[in-house]
């Protein structure tokens, strides 16, 4: 999966803003995506620090632009620009303030044109990433919420999935549910997934009953109404994946037994799934990749290593 993105973000010059620019992974990263020509690199933070710490782990990040936001020389400009954005929800003040944080700074050169696509969240929070996503960047006309998906791969198109929301709603409603169908089945198909989208539960439809089970259920009816790729529901996930089953518990649906695409009904449920799938059916996990802004801003588990920073890197640019 990843060979076919880079071919492609090899044909565009698009840069890349991390936020956390003086950590060990993000520099290992830098370093190799600037080797192999990928994109340009924009790391935030005090150059002295920076450099300081390429070299303690003898990164080579020549070609990357190092930018500390205490010595920005167009701060004046950025701090204007957000207090539009706020629209009289931040003063001048604490505009400057929140820009002196880099995951602020970076989601503003984002913004500004300045960078195409952020990465985020090796020692930031999710909640930090999103906030000043949500704030600045702010959702796609027609989206409400932010969502994210997990694209999971076994060596070949043909055995890769997505997964949503793992990461960001707790318990979204049936509207929500239903935006994150549409945005998880888009995201599938960039990644080359034809999305045949269910709908999951703990139930078959209507085998058991609860509100959790109602929710979803109207979810699936109105996902159907405004979805071009197929979609079923309410499933479990083994009517959704063996066909035997599906078809015995959901006879005549175009999803159960083929679903490629999974909508869970709660973060908790979605975030344990996309583990299991990773640790115990040996998937690799890309992700969390977050749905519905007007720009490419992603996050990264403060667990991330080098490599995954380097291919939620590469993921980033393409959404771009």
């Amino acid at each position: 999966m990843l060979e076919k993105l880079i071919a492609e973000i090899k044909t565009t010059r698009k840069a890349i803003v991390f936020t956390e620019g003086n950590d060990a992974r993000i520099l290992e990263a830098t370093a190799r995506l600037l080797k192999e020509e990928l994109m340009d690199v924009v790391l935030i933070g005090d150059e002295g620090e920076v450099r300081a710490a390429a070299a303690a782990g003898t990164f080579c990040i020549d070609g990357a632009k190092i930018i500390d936001p205490k010595t920005y020389d167009a701060m004046d400009a950025m701090v204007d620009a957000m207090v539009t954005l706020r629209k009289g929800k931040m003063t001048p003040e604490q505009c400057r303030e929140a820009l002196m944080q880099g995951n602020y700074f970076g989601t503003m050169l984002v913004k500004m044109g300045l960078a195409d696509a952020l990465l985020g969240g090796a020692t930031y929070s999710t909640a930090d990433t999103v906030r000043p996503a949500l704030q600045l960047i702010k959702t796609k006309p027609g989206n409400s919420i932010v969502s994210s998906c997990f694209i999971m791969d076994r060596g070949g198109a043909s055995d890769r999935l997505a997964m949503g929301d793992c990461a960001i709603n707790i318990d979204p409603s049936e509207d929500e549910l239903v935006e994150i169908a549409c945005e998880t089945a888009k995201c599938a198909k960039r990644f080359g997934i034809n999305p045949k989208v269910a709908f999951l539960s703990f139930s078959t439809k209507g085998s058991a009953s609860s509100d959790g089970v109602t929710k979803v259920q109207n979810a699936v009816a109105k996902a159907k109404e405004c979805m071009d790729a197929p979609v079923d529901g309410e499933m479990q996930f083994d009517a959704a994946v063996d066909m035997s089953v599906g078809q015995r518990k959901f006879p005549g649906s175009q999803v159960a037994g083929q679903a490629n695409t999974f909508i869970f009904p709660d973060v908790t449920s979605g975030n344990i799934g996309y583990k299991i799938a990773q640790r115990l059916g040996g998937y690799a996990a890309y992700g969390p990749i977050l749905l519905g802004l007007n720009a490419p801003i992603n996050d990264l588990s403060r667990g991330c290593n080098a490599e995954e920073v380097y291919s939620m890197a590469i993921i980033s640019i393409a959404l771009a």
